[in-house]
C-alpha cells in the first residue's frame, strides 16, 4: 500500500502497489465495521470509472483511496496513537532478561515486552539471533513454503495540462510480455484536477519481475518504457518517474490453513503475522490482525 508523490509537485500522485480495495459479500459482513469506518472518515470511496480487463464475481464491490492507498495505513497508525519509526532495518533478536532485544542494521538494540513480526515470511527467517532457534522445524517448513510474485512498478509524472486521451482509467493487458496493467492514477481515484498533471502507474508481469529481479532500476524502467509506446503511442515524456521493485509482491502460497498468525514464543511474547498467514489483500490483512490481537489480549 505505497503511494509516491511527484517530487516536483506533492499534490500529484501514484499507488505503486495495491490500486483497489475488492469487497466481497463475505467480509462485506464480518469486516463490516472497518469498511463503515473507513468510508465515513472519506478514506475509500467506491470506484467509479471503468478499469478494461477486471474480473468481478457476483456481489464483489470495488473502493478506491482518492487520497492514495497509503492512506489506509496512515489512518490506523494515527488512531492507534502509537510512536512510529520508519526505515529502522531489523537484523537480529535475541532473548535478554526476559525481553527481546531487537538489533539494527545500524548496530543499535532495544529491548521490547513483546515482538509482532509482519514483514514478509523470508525476511522473518533471514533474521540472526535466539529467533533462529525459536522456530520449530514444523514451523520452519511451513514458513518455507510461503511464495511470493515478484514485479516492478513504475510511476509517471506528468505536466498540469497534459490530457491522456484514453476511455479507461484502467486497463489489464493480456497480449504483452512486460506490462500486465496500466492505470491513469489520479482518473481511477477520481480526483483529476487542472492544479496537477495526471499520474500513469504500469505494473510488470510476474514472468518479467522474476526474469529481470537482479536487474538495476535504470535498466527495467527503460524496457518499461519502450514496452508502454507499443501499447499507448505518443505519451508526452513525464517530468518525473519513481520505479518501485516488489521482490515480495503478492502471496502466491500462504501458511497452511491460513491461520492468521503464528506464536514463536509465549513468554514473552514473539508472534508473526501479515499476509503470508492469510491472503494479499486488504481483508486478509486485517484477518491477521485480529488474529494477533487475539495473541495479545490472551497474553495480558
Amino acid at each position: 500500500m505505497t503511494t509516491a508523490n511527484d517530487p516536483r509537485n506533492p499534490r500529484c500522485t501514484a499507488d505503486l502497489g495495491a490500486q483497489y480495495i475488492t469487497r466481497t459479500p463475505h467480509y462485506a459482513k464480518t469486516h463490516q465495521i472497518f469498511y463503515e469506518e473507513l468510508l465515513a472518515h472519506g478514506i475509500l470511496r467506491p470506484l467509479t470509472c471503468p478499469i478494461e480487463g477486471m474480473k468481478l464475481k457476483e456481489g464483489d464491490y470495488n473502493f478506491v483511496a482518492p487520497q492514495g492507498i497509503s492512506s489506509i495505513i496512515k489512518h490506523y497508525l494515527k488512531e492507534s496513537g502509537a510512536d512510529v519509526y520508519f526505515r529502522q532495518h531489523v537484523t537480529k533478536i535475541n532473548l535478554r532478561n526476559d525481553k527481546w532485544e531487537v538489533s539494527k542494521e545500524t548496530g543499535s538494540s532495544e529491548q521490547f515486552d513483546a515482538v509482532v513480526l509482519t514483514m514478509p515470511v523470508p525476511q522473518i527467517l533471514e533474521l540472526q539471533g535466539d529467533i533462529a532457534n525459536l522456530i520449530t522445524e514444523c514451523q520452519k517448513k511451513q514458513m518455507e513454503s510461503v511464495t511470493y510474485s515478484s514485479r516492478y512498478a513504475l510511476g509517471l509524472f506528468y505536466e498540469a495540462g497534459v490530457k491522456i486521451d484514453v476511455p479507461w482509467a484502467g486497463q489489464y493487458i493480456t497480449s504483452n510480455p512486460c506490462i500486465r496493467f496500466i492505470s491513469i492514477d489520479n482518473k481511477k481515484r477520481n480526483i483529476e484536477s487542472s492544479e496537477t498533471g495526471p499520474s500513469l502507474v504500469i505494473h510488470t508481469t510476474v514472468p518479467f519481475g522474476v526474469t529481470h529481479s537482479e536487474h538495476s532500476l535504470e535498466d527495467v524502467q527503460e524496457i518499461i518504457f519502450q514496452q508502454l509506446e507499443n501499447i499507448l503511442p505518443g505519451l508526452p515524456r513525464p517530468v518525473s518517474t519513481q520505479c518501485q521493485k516488489w521482490r515480495y509482491s503478492q502471496v502466491t502460497n500462504a501458511v497452511a490453513n491460513c491461520p492468521g498468525q503464528m506464536t514463536l514464543h509465549l513468554n514473552p511474547l514473539l508472534v508473526c503475522g501479515g499476509d503470508g498467514f492469510t491472503q494479499s489483500n486488504f481483508d486478509g490483512c486485517v484477518t491477521s490482525a485480529l488474529s494477533v490481537l487475539e495473541v495479545l489480549k490472551n497474553r495480558t
